[in-house]
């Protein structure tokens, strides 16, 4: 079990202090040749059986902070993981690169495949050399650019979603931002290789979407995908981004509320309590589902992928309302 760091959340509290405990047995087992694993193994108990509880009991709120929180695995995280022999590729031949975007060619079990992700950073200095994971136009150019090559090559395209935004600066706008996320989006529905999207962390927006773009998008259970970050949408519509709490639950941005409106296609289990609890199950959650879904999809014929892929996308937020009388 991996002690998750940061401090923890609010409603991680009562676990962490049954971990603490744990480690001060271990310690005190070591340093005094005692046998104390009665004792760890009934506190290591109780202590699975509380990650259980709090996850059943997990608001929206409490998902969106887990898909932020420190211990996480990160798309490098998964890419060390679960691929093998990644080659990264740098910049986008027009301005320059973007640390925010990783994209490369590697292989998944054998099969070779593109992966293009946006990645954070786990320090301050990361965080910096990163930008936070919010990519520049020159992140959205590079990660087109080597999907391009996927596609000129036959390799399948796995795209790991985990961002709180596309970068708003200034100089981003200027260098075309809403346009590079917008022709992702329109280039990513054309291509004539199989694309799975999995969301990692945080979804946020045209930051999210533009990687987006695929014929499977995954959701990890603790997850979001949203074009606004709750703390956006209370600070558009009440002035106070403190009412991000009570805003979550109606904006249906989990993986659970996605699936059953149809706008994703698999929610991705994690283990009790999240992924930061013990990363090396949730890479391999994560490799099992990516390999299961490009086994549906490799071999298809490229006009029917394509087709299959626009169809989808048409088909999302079509509802049929009744009307007063109709409903009578």
């Amino acid at each position: 079990m991996n002690l998750a760091k940061g401090g923890g959340l609010d409603f991680e509290q009562p676990v962490l202090a049954l971990e603490q405990k744990i480690a001060e047995l271990r310690a005190m087992a070591a340093e005094n040749g005692l046998d104390l694993e009665n004792e760890i193994s009934r506190f290591e108990k109780k202590r699975e059986q509380l990650l259980a509880k709090t996850q059943q009991k997990m608001t929206a709120w409490n998902r969106v902070e887990i898909a932020r929180r420190s211990g996480r695995p990160y798309a490098m995280d998964h890419i060390a993981a679960s691929f093998t022999d990644f080659v990264e590729l740098h910049g986008d031949r027009a301005y320059g690169d973007d640390p925010a975007i990783v994209a490369g060619f590697a292989r998944l079990e054998g099969r070779p495949v593109c992966v293009v992700a946006h990645q954070k950073g786990r320090d301050t200095r990361e965080n910096i050399h990163r930008n936070f994971g919010m990519p520049h136009p020159e992140g959205y150019r590079k990660a087109l650019r080597v999907m391009k090559l996927a596609e000129r090559f036959g390799r399948p395209v796995v795209c790991l979603v985990d961002t709180p935004g596309a970068f708003p600066g200034i100089g981003a706008e200027e260098r075309g931002q809403a346009q590079a996320i917008a022709e992702n989006i329109l280039e990513m529905a054309l291509l004539k290789v199989p694309v799975v999207v999995a969301v990692l962390g945080e979804g946020a927006s045209g930051g999210a979407l533009g990687i987006g773009v695929g014929d499977r998008l995954l959701m990890f259970e603790n997850s979001w995908y949203c074009v606004i970050s709750p703390e956006g949408c209370a600070a558009i519509l009440w002035g106070d981004r403190q009412m991000a709490k009570d805003v979550a639950d109606h904006m249906k941005l989990t993986g659970k509320d996605l699936l059953a409106l149809g706008l994703i296609d698999r929610v991705i289990e994690e283990p009790p309590g999240g992924a930061h609890w013990n990363p090396g199950a949730a890479c391999a959650s994560l490799r099992r589902a990516l390999v299961e879904e490009l086994d549906s999809l490799v071999g298809s014929d490229p006009a029917e992928l394509v087709e299959r892929r626009c169809d989808k996308y048409a088909q999302s937020g079509v509802f049929l309302e009744s009307s007063l009388k109709e409903s009578r």
